[in-house]
């Protein structure tokens, strides 16, 4: 049986308020858990009591194989119980296919308009020499 850390929603509409469980991966979101072992409620201020955990459960359970989720595992940082890797990703600021091929498009049409105009301006100017 694999065994999450992660987040159960409650709350109301547009009001969430998330419980820590440790549940089977198997199980739906809000569904069956094993243990309650803290809760986080994203709508207070960050330097508050945002997240309450109970630590020596959550290190029981990690010790025996459970595995938390991205989210659980910053919690699990910030309070010190667990580290957590960073994470790097070059390529998350840079545009997507299609958007690159936009830019590429649009920088080409702007090229051969810039390259029209400079020969529409060469052509009087040597017109212009041609009639004296």
């Amino acid at each position: 049986m694999s065994l999450k850390i992660r987040l159960a929603r409650a709350g109301s509409k547009k009001r969430p308020y998330y419980h820590i469980v440790i549940a089977d991966a198997r199980n739906p979101r809000d569904g069956r858990f094993i243990e309650n072992v803290g809760a986080w409620n994203p709508l207070l201020p960050r330097d508050g009591d945002r997240v309450k955990l109970v630590e020596d459960r959550i290190r029981h359970w990690l010790g025996n194989g459970a595995l938390p989720t991205d989210r659980v595992a910053r919690f699990l940082d910030a309070a010190g119980i667990s580290k957590r890797e960073a994470r790097n990703n070059p390529n998350k600021g840079e545009p997507g296919k299609k958007a690159q091929e936009r830019a590429a498009a649009i920088k080409k049409a702007q090229e051969e308009a810039a390259a029209a105009i400079a020969a529409a301006t060469a052509e009087p100017a040597a017109e212009g020499a041609a009639a004296e």
